[in-house]
This record gives C-alpha cells, sequence and structure tokens, in this order.
C-alpha cells in the first residue's frame, strides 16, 4: 500500500498498465537490453517499497558479483508479480502478505500473521517458483489513530479503548474503506463498535485533520511517515480485525539458485526493522526529503551491516 495515498488511481492505473503489456507483449518500461548479470529489483510507489530496494542494491552488489538495476514505482503489487512471472524483474523489493493472499493467490483473507506468512510462502513457491522469504519485521496494515493528547489524557492503548468515547468521536477515513466489504467499516463496527460521525474524505486528509482537531479519530497506515509528522497514535488491533500485511522481499528461485548469497542477505534483513522504525525511514523520505539512497546507506551504516557485526552481522 503507497503510502497508501492514490489506491484507487493506482490500481486503475495498474490495470492500464497490465493491459498495454499484455497487448504489445512489452516488458516494463526502462527494462529491454538488460544484462544477465544485472539482478532487477522491482519496487512500488509507495516510499518503503523504494527504501527496501535500496537496502537490497546496496547489499547485493557487496556481496555478490552480481550488478543490480532498480525497477522503480510499479503501481501495484499485481503488476510486480506479473513482472516476476515475465522475468521483468528478478526480486520483488515489497510484498505484503494480506495483499497478495487476496492478489495474486486469490485466496480468502486470513487474519492470523503466521499462518498468512505460512501460506504465501509455500502457495509462491509451489505455483510461481518464487521463495517469499522472512518478512523484514514491520507490517503497513490498517489502524486506527487518534492524537497522543488524546490517548494520554484518556489512557487509550487499543481499539477496544475507545469504545466509552465512540458515540460522540468524529471518525475521518478514506473514501474506498468505508464500503469495502470483508476488512471496511460495516465489518469494523461487527467487531469492535459504531463511531458517532464518519467522515469519507481523501486520505491525503486524514492525518491532519486528527492533528488539527477536526478529527477525532482517523483510519491511518501504520508505516505512513505522516504518523510521526502530526505525532498521532497508532492504536493496538487488540481483536485482530484487519489482516495482517507483513512485507517481505520475494525472489525468483532461479536468481537464488544462480546467487546463493542473496538468501543469507534476506535473512540478515529479516526482522530487523520494525513498523515504528519504518515509519521514521518514511518520514524522513517523505516529509524530509531525504534522498532514498543515503537514507538506506545511513540505515545498513548504523546497523552494522557493513561490519558483520551487532545487528543483522554474522
Amino acid at each position: 500500500m503507497e503510502v497508501n495515498t492514490v489506491k484507487s488511481a493506482l490500481f486503475k492505473g495498474s490495470i492500464l498498465l497490465l493491459l498495454i503489456l499484455t497487448l504489445t507483449g512489452c516488458t516494463l518500461p526502462g527494462l529491454s537490453g538488460t544484462s544477465k548479470d544485472t539482478i532487477k529489483i522491482g519496487s512500488l510507489t509507495q516510499s518503503e517499497s523504494e527504501l527496501m530496494a535500496e537496502m537490497l542494491s546496496i547489499m547485493i552488489e557487496r556481496e555478490t558479483d552480481a550488478n543490480t538495476s532498480l525497477v522503480t514505482k510499479l503501481g501495484s503489487s499485481i503488476v510486480q508479480h506479473q513482472g516476476m512471472k515475465r522475468g521483468d524483474i528478478d526480486i520483488s523489493s515489497t510484498r505484503y502478505t494480506g495483499t497478495d493472499i487476496s492478489g495474486a493467490l486469490g485466496m480468502d483473507p486470513i487474519k492470523d500473521p503466521e499462518k498468512a506468512l505460512e501460506v504465501v510462502t509455500r502457495e509462491f513457491d509451489d505455483r510461481f517458483n518464487q521463495t517469499w522469504a522472512e518478512t523484514y519485521g514491520f507490517a503497513n496494515s490498517y489502524s486506527i489513530a487518534v492524537t497522543q493528547e488524546f490517548a494520554k489524557e484518556n489512557n487509550i492503548e487499543t481499539i477496544s479503548d475507545l469504545k466509552p468515547y465512540a458515540d460522540d468521536l468524529r471518525f475521518g477515513v478514506n473514501n474506498a474503506w468505508v464500503n469495502r466489504e470483508g476488512d471496511g467499516y460495516d465489518g469494523f463496527k461487527k467487531t469492535y463498535f459504531d463511531f458517532g460521525d464518519v467522515f469519507p474524505m481523501n486520505l491525503g486528509l486524514v492525518y491532519q485533520a486528527a492533528a488539527s482537531g477536526n478529527m477525532d479519530a482517523v483510519l491511518a497506515y501504520s508505516t505512513d511517515g505522516r504518523i510521526k509528522e502530526f505525532n498521532l497514535k497508532v492504536l493496538e488491533d487488540d481483536k485482530q480485525f484487519f489482516p495482517p500485511y507483513d512485507a517481505s522481499p520475494v525472489i525468483n528461485n532461479e536468481t537464488l539458485e544462480k546467487y546463493p548469497e542473496i538468501s543469507e542477505i534476506t535473512k540478515r534483513l529479516s526482522g530487523q526493522i520494525s513498523t515504528e522504525e519504518m515509519q521514521e525511514l518514511n518520514y524522513k523520505m517523505d516529509v524530509e526529503r531525504k534522498n532514498p539512497k543515503k537514507i538506506a546507506e545511513q540505515f545498513l551504516k548504523k546497523n552494522n551491516y557493513f561490519e558483520n557485526t551487532g545487528k543483522g552481522g554474522d
């Protein structure tokens, strides 16, 4: 989910791109004439996907004989998936369990994170000859956020803690989620409670609306840098209503056979980036406008990936 700003538009764009690729037999933009010694890493439009592609690129070029090229701003996981099936890209920098269970696999949502990871790992290997690596540690899931002040004054930590106040709260959500089946608002009400007033709006407005006091609670995306920008608090989904969207890289098995070092690289990144850390990294890119490669280099250096000691080291 890109920083999830223009989900609907991206989906339409992805479908259009897929149609063009199918009808013309063309590869993804910028991919013609790639070298067989170059590993192509695809990333989505959201910042965290680009950041993880940069990290993978830096580590692969340091620890293997291969070069890398980045194929950025792919519109959706569907486009990434088709790109990997066609051989246009060798690695997807970020894939999300909840997205691919309902998308690439066409299965019903799975609420348990461990079960979801188990299913995508098995099914991607069986169906697509691809390895779904262990999660980086962060999840870009739906969540409910309130101001830090409100949470502190009322001792709010979980979504359930909001229930005594819900009738009087204004709830800001993006337009698509209100009518979404399954994990949309109707499902939310059955699991938790009704809010007093619900205001569908553009996703880009919800964070500022909460910070400015125009909304009391908002639907947020857990790794969005604007949570930090507007000093909001993400509440624990204590009833596990929202499906898990744990992030992992996915690698073609042929690429892993040729460059088995990549398996060790993804293991070193496994479980090393929390949702809060990714929120911070997204903030640096989206709000502070820092260069993604520089952010990736700084993260790897700070956490000793270049020295093979400490976090992520051998």
